[in-house]
This record gives C-alpha cells, structure tokens and sequence, in this order.
C-alpha cells in the first residue's frame, strides 16, 4: 500500500508541475492575444502554499508510521471525483485556463460548464483537495492546516481577480 501512496504522490507532484507548464504555456497565448496580467504581488502566494503543502504532506507520512484508516476508500473516491471536476474546469477554460489572474479585454468571462453553477468552482475544488489529499496519505495535521491557508489565500485572490474581470481591464 505505501508503494502506491507514494506513486500517487509523485503522480500528483509531476501533475502540478505540468499544470505550471500549461499555465505557463496559455499565459503567453494570452499575453500575445492582449491580456493584462493583475495580482502579480500575491501569486507567490500560491506558489509557497501549493509547494508546503507537498512538503508537508511527504513530512507526515515519512515521519508517521502507516496505519489503515477505513477514511481511505472515501478520500480516494471523493479524490477521484475531485480530479474529473479539476479536469472539466481546465477544460471548460480552455486556453484562458491559468493560475495567474489573466484579462482578455474584449472577452466576457466564462458562463459554462461548472461556471454557470458556481463562481470559482477551482478555488472550492482545490479547497476540499487541501481536505482529501492529506487524507490519503494519513497527513491530518496537513488537512487541517492548508484549507484553511487556502482560504486565507483566496481573501485576496479572489476580490483581485473579480475586479480584473469587472473592469476587464
């Protein structure tokens, strides 16, 4: 079981590093399109909360002895169902898809997929996935502590990124 906790860590590692790639690679499709880039000063934010959260989790579950908690079967399925949602909303952006906050100035928002039930459905995704992944690899202290950074996060985030979209730059 250890071994496949710890394919599954360096699988979610390795898809967060593609992810940067990704995002990396539309923000400059956006920028050549026109885009203005705001809430530069916050974006290591992210970068230091997403990069701890792995340190963290690789320190509980190193410095832990493994124990099988009936939670496991629950967290993989909700982490499953959690990666189909995170797909669709990469998906559903498209090439707008980024994890800086990007403004195509004469382009509305995005009003489909799971935007057309909820705001910032990545945020809440990425919020129980702070919550399910720790879980995981039986990192409770880590499942407390990062939602809630998350959200800490998010405080400035998310009203930087609703004025970029209302002003559209």
């Amino acid at each position: 079981m250890e071994i496949l906790l710890i394919a599954l860590y360096l699988f979610l590692v390795l898809q967060r590093v593609g992810e940067l790639v990704i995002a990396r690679s539309n923000r400059r499709w956006m920028l050549e399109r026109g885009a203005r880039e705001v809430g530069e000063n916050h974006y290591f934010l992210f970068i230091v909360l997403h990069s701890l959260f792995f340190v963290s989790i690789g320190l509980e579950f190193y410095l832990t002895p493994f124990q099988w908690n009936p939670l496991f079967y629950p967290a993989l399925s909700a982490f499953f169902i959690l990666q189909i949602l995170r797909i669709w909303c990469i998906a559903t952006l498209g090439r707008r898809w980024n994890t800086r906050i990007l403004v195509l100035p004469d382009e509305e928002p995005i009003s489909k997929g799971l935007y057309r039930v909820i705001k910032h459905p990545n945020y809440v995704i990425v919020f129980f996935e702070l919550i399910v992944i720790p879980v995981l690899f039986h990192a409770y202290l880590t499942a407390l502590i990062f939602p809630f950074l998350h959200l800490m996060v998010l405080t400035v985030r998310i009203p930087a990124e609703e004025k970029a979209l209302q002003e559209r730059i």
